[in-house]
């Protein structure tokens, strides 16, 4: 009999993360897949991804409805509640064996709450990194609900052995979102975003470009406005062309929209171009071709690390969180942000790191899914 394996999608970035995880349980002979849909991956906002995963040949078994719109503490926490109450009637309905639940986003929180106190056996991948913001706290909150661990790398294994993991239940497998860039066909051709659309001038990208992808950060509540309109400020001054990507649902995106806009209607921006989101295949295109990632999004710092793409990391982010040589931390000053571009665009690409993997996880997880042993009770074992 196969194993029920449920997989929670919750955002555009979550998608990316996990797609090759996804065609490995699908193919694997021990394995069925059971996919739930759920928070800003519903959102048309965000970008729908519902098209998305089907055309990948995905089978949705069920949708959750759970983020209260407002982009602040309380709607984050009440969309956290409101996931826990939604999930287990799915969970009921769907009886998996294993729920695998991805990273350390609020939405995570709410899959691991609800499988763990059904007693379903939890895996979860990513656990034992470290980064700023809430994400920190939530990542170490899910590994200590976790059955099963599926790291990155032998450093992070390491953590959660400090943190009092069973040894025989961590699994060093690397990130799976390298998988997909050794899948991919990263060619660029003029015309391949002309499907999503977006707003702004057209850009050329036959010819040089950055990429901007700024996150509310939710430590920093309050402050998103004017650290949007330091990085606006510094890009509109190099007048570089850029891809811009609108920002995640956390608390304190609508400072940054609002930033956006703003300054939007205040300028006369010839160079810029902003899209919601686009497939996890033309987004590694896109960074693949692009001379330098600006922003704080992780995935400079672990796509972009193994691809070698010159990278500006902002703010506190993704503080602590391991680093190929593609990086320079910033904060959020104008002329800085301006320098630091400058001196990366002009250094050209990193060599290839391997920290986050060697693009051969998902087959990796698949394996660990079906072999492992299942227990529900956890002790501390130092």
């Amino acid at each position: 009999m196969k194993r029920k394996i449920c997989v929670v999608v919750a955002s555009r970035a979550n998608y990316g993360r996990i797609k090759a995880v996804l065609k490995a349980i699908q193919k694997h002979p021990k394995l069925e897949l059971q996919l739930i849909l759920g928070a800003s991956a519903l959102l048309e906002r965000y970008g729908d991804l519902r098209e998305i995963i089907k055309k990948d040949g995905f089978k949705v078994n069920a949708t959750v409805y759970m983020i209260l719109e407002g982009e602040n503490p309380v709607t984050m926490a009440k969309s956290t509640g409101l996931g826990l109450l939604e999930l287990p009637t799915v969970l009921t309905r769907l009886k998996p064996d294993i729920t695998l639940t991805v990273a350390d986003r609020f939405e995570t929180i709410s899959t691991a709450i609800a499988s763990t106190y059904m007693n379903i056996p939890l895996a979860h991948t990513q656990g034992g990194e470290i980064t700023g913001s809430i994400d920190e706290s939530v990542r170490h909150a899910i590994t200590k609900l976790a059955h099963v661990h599926l790291t990155t790398n032998e450093n992070t294994a390491e953590r959660l052995r400090k943190m009092g993991e069973d040894p025989k239940k961590i699994y060093v497998t690397g990130c799976p979102a390298i998988d997909l860039i050794e899948d991919a066909d990263l060619t660029i051709q003029e015309d391949f975003i002309d499907k999503y659309k977006g707003v702004g001038a057209e850009i050329d990208f036959t010819k040089p470009y950055i990429v901007v992808l700024q996150h509310p950060v939710t430590t920093e509540y309050g402050k998103g406005f004017d650290q949007i309109n330091q990085t606006l400020q510094a890009i509109y001054e190099l007048k570089i062309p850029t891809v811009w990507f609108w920002p995640n649902v956390d608390a304190g995106s609508d400072d940054i929209s609002h930033g956006i806009r703003k300054f939007r209607e205040a300028h006369k921006i010839t160079f810029m171009h902003f899209f919601k989101s686009m497939e996890p295949e033309d987004y590694l295109r896109l960074i693949n071709n692009c001379k330098c990632i600006i922003g704080n999004s992780s995935s400079a710092i672990r796509e972009g690390s193994y691809l070698g793409i010159p990278a500006v990391n902002l703010g506190t982010r993704q503080d602590g969180r391991e680093r190929g040589p593609n990086i320079v931390d910033i904060g959020y000053d104008k002329e800085e942000i301006k320098n630091a571009i400058k001196k990366q665009v002009k250094h050209g690409r990193y060599p290839k790191s391997t920290i986050y993997g060697d693009g051969k996880a998902a087959d990796k997880i698949a394996d660990v899914l079906a072999k492992c042993e299942l227990n529900l009770q956890k002790k501390i074992t130092y």
